[in-house]
C-alpha cells in the first residue's frame, strides 16, 4: 500500500516537472519570438521613414527649392528621377518585410527571405552611393554647362551654395552610417532569434 502511494506521488511529481519544464520552454520560445519580432518592427519602421523621407524631398522639398531657384529644367529632372531610382531598393525591401512572420513561418522560411533582404540591402549600399555621385556630377554639369537662364560665375554666393551642399551631403552620410550600423545590429537581433528559435523546432 505504501509502495503504491510511493509510486502515485513519483509518478505526480514526474508529471509535474515534465509540465513545468514545457511551460519554461514556451516562456523562453515567447521572449526570444518578441525580442525577434520587436528588432523586426524596428527595422519596418526604419525603412518606412526612409521611404517617408525620399517621398517629400521628391514631391515637397526639391520642387520648392526649384521653383524659387534659377535652376534648369533639365537639372530638376536629373534629381527627381534619381530620387525616383532610389525608391526601388526601399518599396522592395518593404515587400519583403512585409512576407516576414515570426509568429506563423517556419524558421527555415524566415531565414531564406532574411538572406534576400540582406543581399538586396548589399547591393542598395553600392547602388546608393555611385547613384547619388552620379546625380551631383551630372547636376552640376547640368548647371554650370547647360543653364540658357543663368550664369554662375565665381563668387560669393555660389561657394556658400557648393560648402552647404557639401555640408548637407557629409550630414547625410554620416546619418546614413548611424543607420546602417542600427540596422546590422538589429538584423544581427533577428537572425540570432531565428537561430534559437529553430532549436524549439527540431
Amino acid at each position: 500500500m505504501e509502495l503504491e502511494k510511493l509510486k502515485s506521488s513519483w509518478n505526480t511529481m514526474n508529471q509535474a516537472m515534465s509540465d513545468a519544464e514545457i511551460i519554461n520552454m514556451r516562456v523562453v520560445k515567447d521572449l526570444i519570438s518578441h525580442k525577434t519580432r520587436s528588432a523586426y518592427d524596428s527595422i519596418v519602421m526604419q525603412n518606412v521613414q526612409n521611404i517617408v523621407v525620399n517621398l517629400l524631398i521628391l514631391f515637397v522639398v526639391f520642387p520648392y527649392v526649384w521653383m524659387n531657384t534659377p535652376i534648369s529644367k533639365t537639372s530638376f529632372a536629373i534629381v527627381e528621377v534619381s530620387l525616383t531610382i532610389g525608391l526601388i531598393p526601399l518599396i522592395w525591401k518593404q515587400c519583403i518585410l512585409a512576407k516576414i512572420n515570426v509568429t506563423d513561418k517556419k524558421c527555415n522560411e524566415l531565414s531564406k527571405l532574411v538572406l534576400q533582404y540582406k543581399k538586396i540591402c548589399a547591393h542598395e549600399t553600392f547602388a546608393t552611393i555611385l547613384q547619388a555621385c552620379l546625380t551631383m556630377v551630372l547636376f552640376y554639369v547640368s548647371e554650370l554647362c547647360f543653364n540658357e537662364y543663368y550664369t554662375y560665375e565665381i563668387s560669393a554666393k555660389i561657394l556658400i551654395v557648393v560648402g552647404l551642399t557639401i555640408i548637407t551631403l557629409l550630414t547625410a552620410f554620416f546619418i546614413g552610417l548611424w543607420q546602417r550600423r542600427r540596422h546590422d545590429e538589429l538584423m544581427k537581433e533577428i537572425e540570432n532569434g531565428l537561430e534559437d528559435l529553430r532549436e524549439f523546432t527540431e
